[in-house]
């Protein structure tokens, strides 16, 4: 504050006012601090300065009353005074050296301060002054810049008279180092080679850089040089029989530029890159060049002789190129990938030319896949492991494989479309012959047809399995496709052949053998379908073949019944009839002629014979039964019937007897219904006629109230009423048994229209 005297320090400050160091006047100045305007004290108030003074005041007072408390104490006053003044003075005492040393301290660094600033002076004048001598000497130095190239060209023309001899040596040493190239002796051109460059190096330094037009060759010359060393590396399979030393030249000059250090400003020429890459380019060219590409249909050729050169290259490598070149240039193992890479670009590019045909992708295959990583190749044991064979790629890509495989299935599938549609024409071709169709040593018809369809899809199954396995299933596919192709065709050329001898287009003189003798080909390639397993495959997957086979069966028998049913139609055209009744004559031309139709039927081998048996006696009853139902005969009376029921005892055993004899099995004849309807006839009593017509639906359950009309309108005597409670009684009985043994007849008989006397209320006429 102004006008006050500082309090807080008031014993430090009353002692420095009053103490005045012995100094000069001068100093005196420079170390008294400068007060600010209307301040009487030389340090910053401090803000809590005055609570300081009242605490400490208070602590004083405090103190004080502790002592002087009691009056006795009082006396001791003066010796507590004198101890506080000599710890006063003491302080002071303190106080002042240590200011006086602080004082000190300043004057000194005055003083040296002083000093610094005439030495800094005094330096920046003498730098003056050495700033204008250097611009004096550079001003002095452009003149000596004339005497100082005169200096630089004698230099350069001292030079040139020390290598004068020598550098008028350097066209005849150019031309005898292009003549030593010529002459294949590489070292010695390499030599002198190097001569002339360290000559040219030389020259160049005391030159300053100057590039004299003598040694403008050399670039010229080192390139010759290098490409005498790429041709002799390129032909390192020939040389290494023929001239050793002239690759293990090669080799050397590659090997010593490699390490040799180029100069600055110079690139380095890398030949020995150029010579590992000429040893691999002569390779490839030598045996994968494309002017040696197989043509088409030569591709087997190729291969074969692939299979003898590359092993023989690779043992030259070993034996003769290895031992000339240095350990790390790894030539076997270089041989061979070179080898591999040149091949598998190779046959990229076939694959990429036009599609091979079916023998060729196949030997591509095989070979690919089996013979060249086999031990005849790269898995031969002879082949050291510093080859590395591990390491090659696949020689087919995944994609080449599929390619392939997809081509040969491919043509092998169009080629065998058309030899077994020559199969096929050759068949159809017989079918109008004179002759009946050729039978083997047991008597059975037979066609080498079947024989030949499967030997062509077997074999080409089989040898697919040397192969892969993949390759074998496409095969096997196309080979099932096939043949479900030809068994259609040969079905639709049996239905043309059907239709044109029934129309009377088509001259077949034997006609029904030659169906026989397509019983026989079903039967064989069913027995022999097998063979076009592989192994380990499930027969399931020939189920579609299988299934195609057993519906050319039902086709075969079809138009042999056919053709049966033709034959015999018009005899029982006149079924049945009075004539019938009284006579069994014309029951025994039907089996006359059913005698010598089935007669060939033992040519056809088991167990198709049985069935086409069966299926002709079967076809003989719905014959027999199609005329009994849709014949206007009406029993007359008592005696009619009995007649009818015997005709019809006699008959069945006439055709069981005829059946019998041509071979067919009891247990398979159809005859028995008509014992059955012998039955209906012979009942004497109508009003059981109910009883009789259930036990024939248990016996045959597709028979249908149509049926059942028929015959009772066979019978002549039964009444509306009876009728109506013998079919009312067919409605109502238990549903037939499912386990009845019979096979279909009465469904196959078209039932005839029902007259309106016969109709039910509830059947279809009411």
């Amino acid at each position: 504050m102004p006008g006050q005297v500082c309090l807080g320090l008031s014993p430090i400050a009353l002692h420095l006012h009053s103490f005045r160091p012995a100094m000069n006047s001068a100093a005196k100045d420079e170390m008294q601090p400068t007060l600010p305007p209307g301040s009487s004290c030389p340090w910053p108030e401090w803000p809590e300065q005055e609570r300081a003074e009242q605490l400490a005041r208070g602590a004083a007072l405090k103190w004080a009353s502790g002592i002087f408390y009691r009056p006795e104490q009082l006396a001791r006053l003066s010796q507590y005074r004198s101890r506080e003044v000599q710890r006063t003075c003491s302080l002071e005492a303190r106080i002042k050296s240590v200011v006086q040393s602080y004082l000190e301290g300043v004057q000194t660094g005055v003083w040296q301060l002083a000093r610094a600033l005439e030495a800094v002076q005094g330096t920046r004048e003498a730098l003056s002054q050495a700033q204008e001598l250097l611009q004096n000497l550079a001003q002095a130095s452009k003149t000596l810049q004339p005497l100082r190239e005169q200096v630089a060209q004698h230099k350069q023309l001292q030079a040139l008279s020390h290598l004068l001899p020598r550098l008028q040596a350097v066209p005849a040493a150019v031309a005898h180092t292009q003549t030593l190239i010529d002459a294949q002796r590489l070292l010695e051109a390499y030599v002198s080679l190097r001569e002339l460059e360290q000559l040219q190096e030389e020259a160049w330094g005391p030159l300053g850089g100057l590039e004299l037009p003598i040694f403008q060759g050399l670039g010229l010359l080192a390139e010759a040089l290098g490409q005498a060393v790429e041709g002799a590396a390129g032909a390192a399979g020939k040389l290494a029989r023929d001239d050793p030393a002239l690759l293990v030249a090669a080799v050397r000059v590659a090997e010593v530029e490699a390490r040799r250090t180029p100069p600055l400003g110079q690139a380095p020429r890398d030949w020995r890159r150029r010579c590992l890459q000429a040893l691999q380019t002569g390779l490839e060219r030598v045996h994968f060049g494309t002017t040696v590409l197989p043509e088409p249909g030569g591709l087997a050729g190729w291969l074969e002789a692939l299979q003898v050169a590359l092993p023989a290259e690779l043992a030259i490598a070993e034996a003769l190129v290895a031992p000339c070149c240095p350990p790390h240039y790894n030539i076997v193992q270089l041989w061979a990938h070179t080898l591999h890479s040149g091949l598998r670009r190779s046959l990229r590019q076939l694959l990429a030319g036009p599609e091979l045909a079916a023998a060729d992708a196949f030997a591509l295959l095989h070979w690919a896949l089996h013979i060249y990583p086999g031990e005849e190749m790269m898995g031969s044991v002879e082949l050291g492991p510093e080859a590395d064979v591990s390491q090659l790629e696949p020689l087919l890509s995944a994609e080449n494989i599929e390619q392939l495989e997809a081509t040969f299935v491919a043509k092998v599938q169009a080629s065998v479309a058309q030899w077994l549609q020559k199969a096929l024409d050759g068949e159809v071709a017989e079918w109008g012959r004179e002759q009946e169709p050729n039978t083997d040593s047991s008597g059975f018809y037979h066609s080498p047809m079947p024989a030949i369809v499967l030997q062509i899809l077997a074999e080409n199954i089989r040898v697919t399995s040397v192969v892969s396995e993949s390759l074998q299933q496409r095969v096997h596919s196309m080979a099932v496709s096939e043949l479900g192709t030809f068994l259609r065709s040969f079905s639709d050329a049996l239905i043309h052949f059907s239709r044109d001898h029934l129309r009377g287009e088509g001259l077949a003189p034997h006609y029904v053998p030659y169906l026989l003798a397509a019983f026989n080909h079903q039967s064989a390639l069913s027995s022999s379908l097998s063979v076009l397993l592989p192994d380990g495959v499930a027969s399931g997957i020939l189920a579609p073949v299988e299934a195609a086979l057993d519906e050319l069966q039902r086709r075969i028998s079809r138009l042999v019944l056919e053709e049966l049913q033709v034959e015999l139609q018009p005899m029982f055209a006149a079924l049945p009839s009075r004539r019938w009744l009284s006579s069994s004559e014309l029951l025994e031309r039907v089996c006359e002629q059913t005698s010598r139709f089935c007669q060939d039927f033992w040519r056809v081998r088991k167990p198709a014979a049985q069935l086409l048996l069966a299926e002709a006696e079967r076809t003989v009853v719905l014959q027999y039964l199609r005329a009994l139902m849709h014949g206007r005969l009406v029993c007359r009376g008592a005696d009619e019937r009995t007649q009818a029921a015997a005709r019809l005892l006699h008959d069945a055993a006439q055709l069981k007897a005829l059946f019998l004899g041509l071979g067919l099995e009891e247990s398979a004849h159809c005859a028995p219904v008509l014992l059955a309807l012998r039955e209906l006839l012979n009942l004497r009593d109508p009003t059981l006629l109910g009883l009789e017509v259930a036990g024939l639906r248990q016996q045959f359950p597709d028979v249908s109230e149509d049926h059942i009309s028929a015959l009772l309108d066979l019978r002549g005597d039964v009444s509306r009423e009876q009728r109506q409670a013998a079919l009312s009684i067919l409605q109502a009985g238990p549903p037939p048994s499912p386990s009845t043994g019979r096979r279909v007849l009465f469904s196959l008989v078209p039932a005839p229209a029902p007259s309106l006397s016969s109709c039910l209320p509830s059947g279809p006429c009411s």
